[in-house]
């Protein structure tokens, strides 16, 4: 499963934090952090947040067992009485986030941690691990999808995914994506994900010719017979004993339901095999495609003619193979001390775009009167913006560049919250439902931050409060 089954699913030094905090004047301090990321992967024009379902129900269940303070105990870097306190350990805090499955942009805060220093210190490691991760493969996913048509693209990739784990989480990832199935069956049991699939070449080189290997597997599966048509020779055998099987199903009331390219030029291929499928009569064969495709190959393939009605994704879908993480990070932005007023944290660096910002923030997405969406504000909380008569938004690091939005038809504030003093409040739907979602955040999106090469930049901007007093922690900060 994607949840971590324990809180050991953390960097150490989370730990060394923990118990420094406790052991000093920080002990009772609160915290809000801001989890974010500052770069959309593959070079795109958005991102598909994902990983919120888990991290609620890791929050939930937060706790270290017996041996996981025996394991902390054998390092001998932790005292007893630290270890004594994380026996009863339990997160009592708040968490905000933006609705799973909604398109985000960079330096928009996805999740706010809100508590005790030590116990939001202690979610980091594993918030991003979920985040990163399943929100990097529902992005390539969707960009896949994109290109490929609603309902086109099947995850082929469990055989060359990270590991096991990073194959079922990939499969569930990308099936919110836009991936109408998959061939994990693991992921089909647990998430109720669509099954499919075909056979491989080994089905045909079992037996004694491509014919018979054909006909045995159209015996047994006549309700589902997709045939792989390039063993030995593609349009010589492959395609002319599949039409001769399909035919025979066709005789006897059954269908032949696809055929499938795996190799060779597939544009042409899959023209061809159109072409031979429909003067055989076999019109309502499908061809499916695979092999090492990605949203770039699908692209071209649509660009030369392709007649595939069905891709099979793999290697690159599941690995992000050309951007293989997500920029995601995790930094503090408020800070209190017992009986005192919360104090703005903000994380200075040579480069702009790798500060953060200040303060409890809320995201407001602001849509057209045709429903597209235009820009998004983020502004301090309990600030109130008047959206009616268009807003003028600051750059979130270029402090001179301004963005006048109108033709506002609503602002709608993106982060709810979730856990309300360590109990959840609200659950993340379902796995079905975020995925009908996706589609229609996509379908809100401009065509222009969704095209492959140059994407137009979606403007991210600061509302008037949020810029100011980040402008000032910048400005005393960079000259002490």
């Amino acid at each position: 499963m994607s949840v971590p089954s324990t809180p050991l699913v953390t960097d150490l030094y989370q730990l060394t934090m923990m118990q420094g905090y406790h052991f000093s004047e920080m002990k009772d301090h609160e915290a809000v952090f801001d989890l974010f990321f500052r770069k959309n992967p593959f070079n795109g024009g958005f991102t598909v947040f994902l990983g919120l379902s888990d991290v609620v129900e890791f929050i939930r269940t937060f706790h270290f067992s017996e041996d996981d303070l025996a394991y902390l105990d054998s390092l001998k870097m932790f005292s007893t009485k630290f270890l004594d306190y994380l026996k009863d350990f339990r997160f009592t805090g708040d968490l905000h986030a933006v609705a799973e499955g909604t398109v985000v942009f960079p330096h928009e805060s996805l999740i706010r941690v809100k508590g005790a220093l030590d116990q939001c210190q202690i979610l980091e490691t594993a918030l991003l691990n979920i985040v990163n991760f399943q929100s990097l493969i529902a992005t390539k996913a969707a960009r896949i999808c994109l290109q490929a048509g609603e309902d086109k693209v099947v995850d082929f990739g469990l055989r060359r995914a990270q590991g096991v784990d990073g194959g079922l989480t990939a499969s569930k990832a990308a099936y919110i994506g836009g991936c109408s199935g998959t061939s994990n069956m693991q992921a089909g049991k647990i998430y109720k994900i669509p099954v499919k699939g075909t056979h491989a070449h080994s089905w045909v080189t079992a037996f004694r010719d491509e014919l018979t290997a054909f006909r045995r597997f159209a015996e047994i599966f006549p309700q589902n017979t997709v045939l792989l048509v390039d063993t030995y020779d593609t349009l010589g055998s492959g395609l002319p004993n599949a039409i001769k099987v399909g035919l025979e199903m066709k005789e006897r009331g059954e269908k032949l339901t696809a055929i499938r390219l795996d190799s060779g030029d597939l544009a042409y291929l899959s023209i061809r095999a159109r072409e031979m499928l429909d003067e055989a009569g076999l019109t309502d064969t499908k061809i499916i495609a695979s092999n090492e495709l990605d949203e770039y190959v699908i692209h071209e393939l649509n660009m030369q003619g392709a007649r595939i009605d069905l891709y099979g994704v793999g290697t690159k879908l599941v690995t992000a193979n050309d951007d293989p993480s997500l920029s995601g990070v995790y930094k503090m932005c408020c800070i209190r001390a017992p009986g005192k007023e919360w104090e703005m944290r903000i994380k200075i660096s040579e480069r702009m775009d790798k500060s953060n910002l200040p303060g409890i923030k809320q995201i407001y997405r602001l849509n057209n009167h045709g429903r597209e969406m235009i820009g998004d504000i983020i502004e301090l909380e309990g600030f109130d913006l008047d959206f009616s008569r268009g807003i003028k938004g600051i750059h979130p690091f270029l402090e001179y560049k301004c963005k006048y939005y109108d033709d506002i038809s609503d602002a709608k504030p993106l982060l709810s919250q979730y856990v309300k003093g360590g109990e959840v409040i609200k659950v993340p739907p379902d796995l079905k439902e975020v995925r009908e979602y996706v589609k229609a955040e996509l379908r809100r999106l401009n065509s222009s931050h969704k095209r492959l090469l140059n994407p137009h930049i979606y403007k991210v901007s600061l509302g008037p409060k949020l810029a100011d007093v980040t402008h000032k922690l910048r400005t005393e900060y960079m000259t002490t």
